[in-house]
């Protein structure tokens, strides 16, 4: 962790939506998904909001060494987005507790305002955290 890691670092972050981030890209097994329209799936707009939390951020760790996983988040989805539209995210971070960070987010496609909410995500080193699922798959 820098020096420079504090609340109140703001991100925004856009993305021009391809249709493979869909409702029925998310789990193409699913029959019930690909039944379902072709809209920004909920699954890949929490992706999309993790995404804007981790540009946020790098610059004020030591990534790669240093990285950060999502431990909770807490978003609405208030509206349907096509493909074609961009979408984009304004995330800031609101707390760090430790290693344990707090984030502000909420995301719009041009039109609409499509989320709102929280993140959480909490800063390990990689290697160690790698080193610990490798045990995990041990058992």
């Amino acid at each position: 962790m820098k020096a420079s890691l504090r609340p109140g670092i703001k991100y925004e972050h856009k993305f021009l939506l391809p249709p493979t981030k869909t409702v029925p890209a998310l789990y193409p097994e699913a029959e019930e998904f690909l039944a379902m329209p072709e809209v920004f799936a909920t699954g890949f707009m929490v992706g999309f909001l993790e995404w804007a939390c981790i540009k946020c951020i790098n610059p004020h760790i030591d990534w790669p060494t240093e990285m950060t996983l999502g431990t909770h988040i807490d978003v609405s989805h208030l509206a349907a987005t096509p493909p074609g539209m961009e979408v984009t995210a304004n995330v800031e971070l609101i707390e760090v507790d430790g290693k344990r960070l707090v984030f502000q987010v909420e995301a719009h496609d041009g039109v609409d305002v499509i989320s709102k909410g929280r993140h959480e995500r909490y800063i390990v080193n990689k290697e160690r955290f790698d080193a610990k699922v490798g045990e995990k798959l041990k058992r």
